[in-house]
């Protein structure tokens, strides 16, 4: 009977999902298709390009359409772009860190406020303050610079920033601050020296989820910049269209060419993105 009942359950255990693979397969048709098309109509030549079936490699594929990328000024809008990623999320993240750790660590009446305002900062929607930034900057002077990309972007990733690290670094178990405490350790030196470490995770992924948002970033540098040479990659795809047509080749070519960084910086963080993202989570 047991025998019986174990065989029943292991064959159960065993038994393909159908429905599940047909759904993953699905899913995994809806995400490679674009992508397939991305890449293959990025080496195709712009003649007769609406005229044939965009879906098969053209017979004529060449690199043409990445050398006119490479030579339209590709490598300033690079540098700009990589100018405000880095620094937006390289000053957020550190802001972020300690303000977490500040807000973990400390139960004063002014903390829980500040955490709540943290907090408010998520249900502000970013369309709406477009009008009162752009106002704010150019009364500073810093209408149409790189700083008027770089400190909106950082205001406006810190409020998720500080949500996450602050999970996380309540994981962390409360014996190890006591026993550095009882040591005579500084709250900075247990900032940098047990907090960072043990955040590792969390820092990586908050860091990839801001460059991200910055490096695709469209609204800002539309509406706060306006000279050609404080362009980044997103609106360097302006330059391949014309006034009654559109390079489309040249443009997705731009579009392969610009998510080759933020790819490279997926692959070498993608073993800490989950247990960063589920941090604070399992409690």
């Amino acid at each position: 009977m047991t025998t019986a009942a174990t065989r029943r359950g292991s064959s159960a255990r065993h038994r393909p999902n159908v429905l599940a693979g047909v759904g993953g397969f699905v899913w995994l048709a809806i995400i490679i298709i674009p992508i397939y098309y991305i890449v293959i109509t990025s080496v195709r030549p712009q003649a007769g390009f609406f005229s044939s079936n965009q879906l098969i490699p053209a017979a004529d594929s060449n690199l043409d359409q990445y050398a006119l990328v490479l030579q339209s000024d590709f490598f300033l809008y690079l540098a700009n772009s990589v100018i405000i990623t880095v620094i937006s999320v390289v000053v957020t993240v550190l802001v972020c860190i300690m303000a977490a750790y500040a807000i973990v660590r400390s139960n004063t009446r002014f903390v829980r406020a500040t955490f709540g305002l943290f907090l408010l900062g998520l249900a502000i929607p970013l369309q709406a303050t477009i009008i009162p930034l752009f106002y704010m900057l150019s009364k500073a002077g810093l209408y149409d610079t790189l700083a008027a990309l770089i400190l909106p972007s950082i205001a406006f990733a810190i409020p998720l920033t500080v949500l996450i690290l602050a999970n996380f670094i309540r994981d962390i178990p409360k014996e190890l601050f006591e026993s550095m405490k009882v040591d005579g350790t500084s709250n900075w030196r247990m900032l940098f020296s047990l907090v960072i470490p043990l955040s590792r995770p969390a820092i990586v992924t908050v860091g990839l989820y801001n460059a991200l948002g910055v490096w695709n970033g469209f609204l800002f540098p539309l509406i706060l910049t306006q000279s050609p040479d404080k362009r980044v990659l997103p609106l360097s795809l302006w330059t391949f269209q014309g006034q009654f047509s559109v390079n489309v080749p040249a443009v997705l070519a731009a579009v392969v060419l610009s998510t080759l960084p933020v790819f490279v910086l997926y692959v070498f963080g993608r073993r800490q993105l989950v247990s960063g993202m589920t941090a604070g989570f399992s409690k």
